[in-house]
């Protein structure tokens, strides 16, 4: 696929799907439901790169009975090498390139694990449903507002006829579960001011000696603004979940700062965002977002009410130094230690396949759009060290490109 061709085809994606004039036939899954109990739901995975072993390996582990992995799907043949060898899948159904995903889609799989980079997530999701699969999708949904648009649509399609699981962990964390559970109650009161936080490090690039220019940024696309979107967008985006859950929605305008001053070798992404978030009459929010920090990590949101605190601390075994608790006139202990790196996960495991089997099937494409947009909201504010607000970026309405031959 050629430069030109290759833009025109996600440009014109974005614009058939933002404005729903996309018809869509849902053909039927070769799913499980219904289905003899000693059949395995046959899963591939699109995009091979450590978060997709990852998940993969959490499937195997917590539900390995109940599914198999059968297909793989990478540009790179050496990240796509590894997932056959790790899951035993025959070369016969691993596919390179940029569009071998489409062979995945095009056979009777049950569903796809989606772990590309996020500026391929509305487009692969999009197929994915389209061809009656069973959805189950990394964060950030999307790295731009048109690609969120798409996100809800493709929602709107799945709904009733396949999954479509969003992987955020913290939704999915029983201490989480509970304590919003506790503020949507009236724990802690009227909110009025908070905190989120999304504090990580970041090393160099990968080798990209002998690649061409859009393969050497596909293989650095975590530190390339536009493939991952930004840290603000990648990363934080678990943080807004986070902040927009607790407030139960989202912001209506944001003003932000930031700039690359610490992490120089690895392109030119910002790796720090500083963003002040209005909830329309609701609290104020501010992040504090880094990609470089050196002995202190940490993610999550200190959502201050009238009656007390809610502190919200993702975590994993060796992360930050936060609980998840309340604090003031109803107090809850919660926990001092919650791993929502692997519960969040295990569970999510667990549920995609329960909602497989039973076909009562959960949709989170809306909030994890607006959790996503919540990002790109406060990414555009920063750009511009002004005010924006969610309407105007609607509005505008702009589009992200790569504009790199792949």
């Amino acid at each position: 696929m050629n430069n030109e061709s290759q833009i025109d085809t996600r440009r014109s994606f974005l614009k058939t799907t933002a404005i729903g004039a996309t018809s869509v036939m849902l053909l039927s899954p070769k799913s499980v439901f219904g289905s003899s109990a000693n059949s395995k739901i046959e899963l591939g995975i699109i995009g091979c790169g450590g978060r997709g072993r990852f998940i993969g390996k959490k499937l195997i582990t917590n539900v390995g009975d109940d599914i198999a992995l059968v297909s793989a799907h990478d540009y790179f043949r050496d990240r796509l090498e590894i997932v056959q060898n790790m899951f035993d899948i025959p070369e016969s159904r691993s596919y390179g390139g940029l569009q071998g995903y489409r062979e995945i889609l095009q056979s009777n799989v049950d569903g796809v694990i989606i772990e590309s980079p996020p500026y391929f997530h509305p487009e692969h999701a999009a197929a994915a449903v389209e061809a009656g699969k069973h959805v189950w999708l990394a964060k950030p949904v999307a790295i731009d507002v048109p690609g969120c648009t798409s996100i809800k649509e493709t929602g709107k399609k799945a709904e009733g006829k396949v999954a479509f699981l969003v992987d955020f962990q913290s939704r999915n964390s029983p201490f989480f579960v509970e304590a919003v559970k506790r503020v949507r109650e009236g724990a802690i009161g009227e909110m009025i001011s908070g905190q989120v936080f999304n504090q990580f490090p970041c090393g160099g690039n990968p080798d990209t000696t002998g690649m061409s220019p859009g393969a050497a940024r596909l293989r650095c696309w975590v530190t390339d603004p536009v493939l991952s979107g930004a840290c603000i967008v990648e990363q934080a985006v678990h943080a807004m979940d986070i902040a927009n859950w607790i407030v139960g929605s989202h912001p209506t305008k944001a003003f932000g700062t930031g700039g690359l001053k610490a992490r120089l070798n690895a392109g030119k992404m910002w790796d720090h965002f500083l963003v002040t978030y209005w909830y329309g009459d609701g609290p104020k929010l501010s992040l504090n977002c880094s990609q470089f920090m050196r002995g202190y990590e940490d993610l999550g949101a200190r959502i201050y009410g009238k009656l007390g605190v809610i502190d919200a601390h993702y975590r994993a075994v060796d992360w930050g130094n936060g609980p998840v608790k309340i604090t003031g006139d109803n107090a809850w202990a919660g926990t001092e230690f919650d791993n929502t790196w692997d519960i969040g996960v295990d569970n999510n495991c667990r549920d995609f396949v329960k909602a497989i089997r039973s076909g009562n099937y959960m949709n989170h494409a809306d909030y994890s759009a607006d959790s996503t947009m919540t990002s790109i909201l406060g990414r555009t504010a920063a750009y511009r060290e002004s005010v924006v607000t969610w309407d105007e970026i609607l509005k505008e309405n702009e589009i992200l490109e790569m504009k790199d031959e792949l």
